[in-house]
């Protein structure tokens, strides 16, 4: 199996401070693993904002706040390509309402 596994890899800028990371591993045509996430150029280094991805062997989101305290939301679907789908399109369409939140975070601090 492991010669088998593609993996593909993209970042999509949405402005210069803000980019979604994109990684999946499929075989044959089942996604077996991904990490989708939102991350912010804070001081010089990006930080992950909101992370998809199937650590710990199931799908679910991270809300990663700038205090360091991480929200964790169990998806609800255990198809792995239908998670990492809406993890893209929620990222392509909620991506500003995810930044400002975090921006905002990092001005109270």
């Amino acid at each position: 199996m492991p010669g088998d596994i593609k993996v593909r890899g993209f970042v999509t800028p949405y402005a210069p401070d803000c980019r979604k990371r994109h990684q999946h591993h499929r075989y044959k045509n089942e996604i077996i693993e991904f990490v989708v996430q939102l991350e912010i150029l804070i001081k010089g280094h990006w930080q992950p904002v909101i992370r998809y991805d199937t650590a710990h062997e199931f799908a679910h989101c991270d809300i990663i706040h700038y205090s360091g305290k991480i929200e964790k939301t169990r998806m609800p679907s255990l198809d792995y390509k239908e998670a990492l789908t809406y993890a893209d399109e929620d990222l392509n369409e909620n991506w500003q309402i995810y930044y400002t939140r975090y921006l905002k975070e990092v001005a109270n601090e």
